[in-house]
């Protein structure tokens, strides 16, 4: 019985295991993870026996195996993990290459040396050298794009590591292996130092358009809070004009005032004081909340409502400081509020009507936005947030929620009753 390769794919499997664990957000409990990660590494190792021990010289046998093992490893990644999608897929893949060095690792070692122990024991730090270095190094940033709800693009990404794959077995392990040409050493090291180099282009890659979409992000926010702020400042602006003109006027309607008071005249004083008032409440500049840049995306929004004949009952409480980053929280502001807009700008005037209540204190924050629709609202199956039915790069805004949500451990639900659809973001700090 081959011990040596059959110890060393066993080592291989259970760092396998390991990464997918560490590297994938899980659908279930910590223990129902760790076990079904245990019995597919069992699985495959007892899969092992079949072309390493009982038919060791079968080539059909090789290749059904190799293949049940391979479908066995991707498959228990993505029951596993939380979001079933390609960055499953990928992460799957990377995993059955990087652990495949370790086995290259042993069976160098093995050559050069001669001492199968120490071979195994290589096959060992190697494995655990690379899965503690990712994890260092990667664990965050890929979970932080793993959670990210947009998957477009990761289908090609998946034909680097498959590339890979495919290359180290021809290479390594079939139809010819390294003990009957280890002449092919040296280039198998080369091939690990590109494989390890392709992979950090690919997350500097995923990171930096991660960045570019969380600037493209917070530029829209600000454009908003510039034409906010410009928009605010011209109602400032207009209102002291008026004001100086009503002052200016205040000695002709005092003149008015006292010669209609000598005449009895007090209908017509009812009526200069009516316009009085009037005057100053269109001048009057309205301040919703004491955040500047809350108070300038509310105001924003309700310039819009109010262009498109909408109704909207504010109910807001945001003090002047806030427990979280004001800029996401503006922009989940700005993307509810924009989406409620948009369900209901079409309905009739009577219809056209969102409630908005927004509470930020100290110890927890609460979204509720209600409004009615027609159009069928379908949600996403895993995360439960209504998905765009217009495809492409829309429904980023409700990503952009979900991640807000995510980071302050809040908790998002949404759903239709009687034609009303609400969506209620809660957090205790």
């Amino acid at each position: 019985m081959n011990y040596f390769n059959n110890f060393s794919y066993t080592i291989s499997h259970i760092f396998l295991m390991l990464f997918l664990y560490l590297f994938i957000s899980h659908r279930y409990s910590k223990t129902v993870t760790r076990c079904i990660c245990f019995f597919s590494a069992l699985l495959l190792s007892l899969t092992d026996c079949l072309k390493l021990n009982l038919f060791p010289d079968s080539t059909t046998c090789y290749i059904i195996t190799t293949l049940f093992q391979i479908f066995i490893t991707q498959f228990t990644g993505i029951f596993i993990a939380k979001k079933r999608n390609s960055k499953v897929l990928f992460i799957g893949l990377s995993a059955s290459n990087y652990t495949i060095v370790g086995s290259v690792g042993a069976s160098i070692l093995r050559i050069y040396t001669g001492n199968e122990w120490l071979a195994l024991a290589g096959n060992l730090l190697i494995h655990a050298l690379i899965l503690i270095l990712l994890y260092l190094s990667i664990h965050n940033l890929w979970i932080q794009q793993y959670d990210m709800e947009d998957a477009k693009g990761w289908w090609e990404l998946c034909l680097i590591p498959v590339f890979f794959y495919c290359s180290f077995s021809c290479i390594a392990f079939f139809p010819y292996t390294l003990y009957e040409n280890p002449e092919n050493t040296l280039g198998i090291l080369c091939f690990i130092v590109t494989m390890f180099v392709s992979y950090t282009v690919v997350l500097r890659y995923i990171e930096s358009d991660a960045k570019r979409k969380d600037i493209y992000w917070k530029n829209v926010l600000f454009e908003s809070y510039i034409k906010g702020l410009e928009n605010q400042y011209y109602l400032v602006e207009q209102s002291e004009q008026n004001l100086k003109i009503l002052r200016h006027d205040m000695r002709h309607y005092s003149a008015m005032i006292c010669h209609l008071l000598n005449t009895g005249e007090y209908e017509e004083i009812q009526k200069i004081a009516s316009h009085i008032q009037e005057v100053a409440e269109q001048n009057k500049v309205v301040s919703y909340c004491s955040n500047l840049m809350v108070n300038t995306i509310i105001s924003k929004m309700m310039e819009t409502a109010n262009a498109l004949s909408i109704t909207v009952h504010l109910n807001l409480f945001v003090p002047k400081q806030l427990p979280v980053n004001v800029y996401e929280f503006t922009s989940v502001i700005a993307n509810l509020f924009e989406n409620a807009i948009h369900c209901v700008k079409d309905f009739p005037p009577d219809q056209r009507s969102i409630e908005v209540k927004i509470h930020c204190e100290s110890d927890h924050l609460l979204f509720h936005m209600k409004n009615e629709y027609q159009e069928e609202i379908l949600f996403h199956p895993v995360t439960g947030l209504p998905k765009s039915q217009k495809g492409g790069d829309h429904g980023l805004g409700m990503q952009s929620v979900l991640a807000f949500s995510n980071k302050i451990n809040g908790s998002i639900d949404c759903f239709c009753e009687d034609g009303i659809f609400e969506i209620i973001l809660f957090a205790k700090f």
